[in-house]
């Protein structure tokens, strides 16, 4: 099987921020995306809102940019539209991993999409718990042969990007006692979770090709792993992220991916070899930054070293700083400061609760009220 990969302008960015909507009173998840994504494309001619597997979604889309600055002010105009048009259902816009207290069984599926559909009779159980939103971030590759090797390598920071995203600590009301209960939520789908780690192009079209041909999936797009290449793109998508909650966040991260794609294929330019690490390292790492979040204590390379997250991220912003100014996104990077400064989203709602007597509206508005400041901030 031959999957042409599009050659893209390096370190070129996309993102794409889904977004769940809640209802004004009760701050309970409302299914109002197919209106609001009518008014959106009526009264605002934008074609870059979607649908998502439910009805509570919508996702927005970036355009293709040069810099982090750039695409997060593209979607920060774009959920203004999206605002704007719930506003008039009484509707909000929020984000998270998770939502704080609704129930999964409650939700609609949208309608009259194969797609979907077909996803939830095979996965079931499963498939209909999928109440999780997340962030995708493309970063364009100039050559297919670095596509695999730049994966393998950004596999080790997996558990920064979970640590410094982690926004779902509830499940349906529940205090899980995970930072990210979305991250292992999610990897119970049968292509979800981190993927493997392929030595050669060759390597992932043959794999492909067998659960083609075993009925696993019905083309490439379909393996939702973590980190996946994105062919029809040319790019390397980051799907490791929780929902992000805000728009400075979501420059920060979006920045500390771009820049570790760009240092990757720069090394592979000067003909270094790319490190990795080993896959049960990997899948350690995924899980200790799930649960513990910013306090996760992770394996740092090969031999088995162990740091602290929030310390590894400090050295890594520092290490960055070059790469980041060459791209024009040192203050995004910057921007990870804030995060561990604040707390991570996860760390910000347990506050709100805990000072609201476990209050999970009280969670919501907060999250509500983040959003959209940080909006307003950007435009």
């Amino acid at each position: 099987m031959d999957i042409a990969f599009t050659s893209s302008r390096p370190s070129t960015i996309g993102i794409e921020w889904e977004l769940p909507l809640v209802d004004r009173t009760t701050g309970d998840l409302t299914p109002r995306a197919p209106d609001v994504l009518l008014a959106v494309r009526e009264r605002f001619g934008h074609d870059r809102v979607t649908n998502e597997l439910l009805t509570n979604t919508v996702e927005v889309v970036s355009g293709v940019h040069d810099t982090v600055r750039d695409a997060v002010r593209d979607l920060a105009g774009i959920v203004t539209a999206v605002r704007t048009a719930a506003d008039v259902l009484d509707t909000d816009v929020m984000c998270s991993g998770t939502h704080p207290f609704a129930q999964w069984d409650q939700q609609e599926v949208t309608p009259d999409s194969e797609r979907y559909t077909t996803l939830i009779d095979r996965t079931r159980w499963w498939g209909r718990q999928m109440l999780i939103w997340g962030v995708h971030v493309h970063v364009g590759i100039d050559d297919r042969e670095k596509a695999l090797p730049i994966l393998n390598a950004m596999l080790a920071s997996v558990p920064h990007l979970q640590a410094l995203t982690a926004s779902s600590p509830y499940w349906a009301g529940v205090d899980t006692g995970y930072a990210s209960n979305r991250a292992l939520m999610f990897q119970q789908l049968p292509t979800a979770g981190l993927p493997p780690q392929f030595g050669a192009w060759a390597d992932y079209e043959e794999m492909v090709d067998d659960m083609v041909r075993t009925g696993v999936v019905d083309d490439h797009t379909e393996l939702r792993w973590d980190l996946r290449p994105s062919p029809k793109w040319g790019t390397l998508e980051n799907r490791v992220s929780d929902g992000i909650s805000t728009a400075h966040e979501l420059a920060a991260v979006a920045a500390l991916v771009q820049c570790l794609v760009t240092e990757a294929s720069d090394r592979l330019d000067a003909g270094e070899t790319l490190p990795t690490m080993q896959p049960w390292f990997v899948r350690e790492n995924k899980w200790r930054a799930a649960r513990y979040g910013m306090e996760a204590e992770i394996i740092v390379d090969g031999a088995g070293d162990e740091r602290l997250v929030s310390d590894d991220v400090r050295d890594l912003v520092v290490r960055l700083e070059p790469v980041a100014e060459r791209l024009g996104c040192l203050e995004e990077l910057h921007g990870l400061d804030r995060v561990l400064e604040e707390g991570a989203s996860y760390q910000r709602q347990l506050r709100v609760a805990a000072e609201h007597e476990d209050d999970m509206r009280a969670v919501v508005r907060s999250l509500v009220t983040e959003l959209g400041e940080s909006i307003d901030a950007v435009l």
